[in-house]
């Protein structure tokens, strides 16, 4: 029999194999880093959680198209200069209003239009942009899976998902969805890294690295006191201190400094998000004030943001949210109606339809919707009200096999898929 010691001495030989053959050489900075993830899973992870992480953090930023191709345009500039220019870079805008910016493994790069108004000049996003693209490059989130890996936690635990998969990331009527828990969280050396590189980066593609002290510097600030509000999610996973701030200084003593700011053209990109910046501090206004089930209030500050941009389809799904609590369901279709013609590239707007059209006995296009939805992401809400209207329709080999997704996805919709489950095999 195993003693105890002997137990933990095996572990320990284990994980030691595993860190010496999990050896490989960091693209960027060419010394070793551990990684259990080969290149070839990095990519196939990026893309396939890509497409998930938009959608579960609002989708892409539609009013003004233009900006998510003069995004690009910068991150590709930079994306070439890069140690690993092979990747297949992307990078997108989404509507979001929190200020945060995140990178998946090859390449997969998403800024919020929350931050983007936080900066000044196009060298300041270039600083984000560079960042980003490090710690792609450098293959980080390959190390951050890899330690969680070694530690007991395996890949599954990070979010990994297959098709058959389902989220409960829609919390509730009136809140916002939750974000992935793919996206990596950087240790200190990770994201000093990136500071240094990324301004290399800047400077290669001719931008002023004074663009990165800069963005620190505001960040410092920023995180002092009430400033701070808004912004935990980019101080969580990138935190502010003066120490990145003195080694940015120092870095930019060796790099050119004739790099460009495009102030001008940056100010000019970002112009319609500042024209609808009281637009969406409305709509902000309006989640807390339903969060607080202010629903009346809510509702006006939504409508206030409706009529200020009345292409915004986050203004009317979140009308349609309001209504529903008010159990005004036929008003509450219209309006998700409304925001599925003005952004149909998002799931939330059509399972929100699809559970109206539920509500209001229209099985057949509640069936549509919520079957729409599952195309753009996998909802233990959608499989749980397609259960319902399945059973509904008397179709009950259909509504177990939903009711038993949704109920793998635990929380309270799980329970509840799990009671109808219990219901139709008569063992409840």
């Amino acid at each position: 029999m195993i003693s105890r010691n002997q137990a933990f001495f095996a572990a320990v030989a284990l994980t030691a194999t595993s860190i010496i053959s999990g050896c490989v050489t960091n693209p960027v900075t060419g010394e070793q880093q551990f990684s259990l993830v080969s290149a070839q899973q990095e990519l196939n992870l990026g893309q396939q959680q890509y497409p998930i992480n938009q959608q579960q953090q609002g989708g892409q930023y539609t009013i003004d198209p233009s900006l998510q191709e003069y995004v690009n345009r910068v991150g590709q500039k930079l994306a070439r200069v890069s140690d690993q220019p092979q990747l297949p870079y992307e990078f997108v805008v989404l509507n979001n209003s929190v200020p945060n910016a995140w990178a998946l493994p090859a390449g997969k790069i998403a800024i919020n239009r929350g931050l983007l108004v936080q900066l000044e000049d196009e060298a300041e996003l270039a600083a984000v942009l560079g960042h980003e693209i490090v710690h792609a490059a450098a293959r980080h989130s390959a190390t951050a899976m890899s330690q969680q890996q070694v530690l007991g936690a395996g890949l599954a635990v990070l979010g990994a998902a297959t098709k058959d998969s389902a989220y409960a990331d829609l919390i509730s009527t009136g809140s916002q969805l939750g974000g992935s828990a793919y996206i990596a969280r950087y240790g200190r050396g990770n994201e000093l890294e990136s500071d240094e590189y990324g301004m290399k980066y800047m400077a290669a593609a001719g931008y002023d690295p004074q663009g990165a002290v800069r963005l620190q510097r505001k960040f410092v600030e920023l995180s002092k006191g009430q400033q701070s509000n808004g912004l935990e999610a980019l101080f969580a996973s990138h935190p502010p201190s003066q120490s990145r701030v003195s080694a940015n200084i120092e870095h930019s003593k060796s790099l050119p400094k004739n790099g460009v700011t495009n102030r001008d053209a940056y100010q000019k990109a970002i112009a319609q998000l500042k024209r609808d910046a009281d637009a969406y501090e409305n709509y902000d206004d309006a989640l807390k004030a339903a969060n607080k089930k202010q629903f009346d209030t809510a509702l006006n500050l939504v409508r206030k943001a409706q009529k200020q941009q009345p292409k915004e389809a986050s203004f009317f799904a979140l009308e349609g949210d309001l209504l529903a609590q008010k159990k005004q369901f036929d008003k509450a279709h219209q309006a998700y109606d409304r925001a599925v013609q003005k952004n149909p590239a998002l799931f939330s707007h059509w399972l929100k339809r699809g559970m109206a059209s539920a509500q209001l006995k229209n099985y057949t296009a509640a069936e549509r919707d919520l079957n729409r939805s599952l195309r753009y992401l996998e909802t233990a809400y959608a499989h749980f009200y397609l259960g319902e209207v399945y059973e509904k329709q008397g179709n009950k080999q259909s509504a177990f096999k939903h009711y038993e997704t949704a109920a793998g996805a635990g929380g309270e919709i799980g329970s509840k898929a799990q009671a109808r489950i219990q219901a139709l095999t008569g063992k409840g």
